[in-house]
């Protein structure tokens, strides 16, 4: 039986969200702070405003922008509501990666490259130094490596 469009979109979205408190929970640093802080300002929000629009504190909102606190799931919905984004965007996973045999809606990319990005990622301090400038990262390691 085939699935309606908005069942499939809700399905995406529980997948989502459960990937996003999987790897919340497992330590690992997902939720880009620096793009909820940019599109609170983008739309002209203060962050007591935008804390009263999803019903928490300017307090929290400080805390999601800095990465000292990380959203609960209901925050996480209401944010993306707000700022009218997916979850996709405050999550970084705007770029679908699949395997060779899918080729629709795919990028290519190689395992070692993969590696490389999760390697990145798991070290929350050089995750954040490379979403800052990316070729300013690379062209300190260069200088590093001499």
């Amino acid at each position: 039986m085939p699935q309606s469009k908005s069942f499939t979109l809700v399905n995406f979205y529980i997948n989502t969200f459960i990937n996003f408190y999987t790897k919340a929970r497992g330590g690992m640093m997902i939720f880009h702070k620096d793009r909820l802080k940019t599109k609170r300002k983008e739309l002209g929000l203060t962050q007591e405003q935008l804390g009263s629009l999803i019903n928490v504190t300017k307090a929290s909102i400080c805390c999601y922008e800095k990465g000292t606190r990380t959203p609960t799931l209901e925050n996480f919905i209401d944010l993306n509501r707000v700022l009218s984004v997916g979850p996709d965007y405050l999550l970084g996973q705007e770029i679908s990666v699949v395997i060779k045999d899918s080729p629709k809606y795919s990028v290519h990319m190689a395992k070692d490259d993969l590696a490389i990005i999760n390697e990145i990622k798991n070290d929350q301090e050089i995750y954040e130094f490379f979403l800052q400038d990316p070729k300013r990262a690379v062209t300190f390691i260069k200088k590093k490596l001499g």
